[in-house]
């Protein structure tokens, strides 16, 4: 298990991260959601062993990371960028990968890479940005480790192999109980691959939720009254917004259907329904009800 508690880590004046509190069970998907400059491609670092926070503690399995060789051999970080392994080929990646990291599993390797179709024997830097991605995946799953550290998973791929990356993801979870933490700011990845999602703004976490929680616990009510009704009229609910357009009123509350249901039909309305909240919507009235500005979080 991972648990961070009261993470601080700044570069120089600048505060990356706030006294971060989170935690990822084991065999999760566990997606790090926010902007630019959130913290998430930081917190990455520290739980690879690469950063040393400045206070708190981050540890897997109640070990620390940092300086931990042994523990270091059942995580892997992919990185963002791929430069350092542009002069390689990926089989050069293989056997670099495979000196540090007794659990490689050849087999694994060729299976995924047949799959993926990438060249063994051309250097990286020939690579698009999607086809290097792909090989740093491939490299980690067949390193078996407990742990999978990606920043940005599925940056410069087009949606077939998306598709093909998760499943492979997928199918490693399934098999070895691999447990995947990955940063994003694309709401549809984290919809589609995530059971938790945290969610960074300026180095805090707003919240740290499982995924179907969240959507069964956020409800929009659109209804018709005699009269403008405000959040006051709402007590048994936490108001996350609420409008009026034309001869409409949109709730938007946290509490579940049926305790949303019940408070709304005491003030009588003329209608009421429920709709659907997509999940950049959740988590656009999540930011705002805290005081956040949620312009930047990207759906596509």
């Amino acid at each position: 298990m991972i648990e961070i508690k009261d993470c601080v880590m700044n570069y120089g004046d600048k505060c990356a991260l706030d006294g971060i509190t989170l935690s990822v069970p084991d065999g999760c998907s566990y997606g790090l959601l926010g902007s630019n400059a959130a913290g998430k491609s930081t917190l990455l670092k520290i739980l690879s062993g690469v950063y040393k926070p400045i206070s708190g503690s981050v540890k897997i399995d109640g070990q620390d990371i940092y300086d931990n060789e042994k523990l270091k051999e059942r995580l892997f970080f992919i990185d963002d960028e791929t430069v350092q392994f542009s002069s390689m080929t990926l089989m050069q990646m293989k056997k670099y990968y495979r000196s540090f990291y007794p659990t490689f599993s050849d087999e694994l390797f060729e299976k995924l890479v047949s799959i993926v179709g990438l060249p063994t024997d051309k250097k990286l830097h020939t690579f698009s940005k999607g086809m290097k991605r792909q090989a740093a995946v491939i490299c980690g799953i067949s390193c078996r480790t407990s742990y999978l550290f990606i920043d940005e998973a599925f940056d410069g791929l087009d949606q077939t192999m998306r598709s093909i990356v998760k499943k492979i993801l997928i199918d490693a979870m399934l098999d070895n109980g691999l447990t995947v933490v990955f940063s994003s700011h694309n709401l549809s990845e984290i919809d589609e691959f995530c059971d938790r999602v945290g969610l960074l703004h300026n180095g805090k976490v707003i919240f740290d939720r499982e995924l179907d929680d969240v959507e069964a616990d956020t409800v929009k009510i659109r209804a018709a009254f005699d009269r403008e009704i405000t959040a006051g009229d709402l007590p048994e609910l936490e108001v996350l917004h609420i409008e009026r357009s034309g001869s409409l009123t949109y709730i938007i509350a946290k509490g579940g259907l049926e305790k949303a249901r019940a408070a709304v039909e005491k003030l009588s309305p003329k209608i009421a329904d429920e709709m659907r909240l997509t999940l950049k919507e959740i988590f656009i009235y999540e930011m705002e009800g805290v005081g956040y500005d949620s312009s930047k979080l990207n759906e596509e």
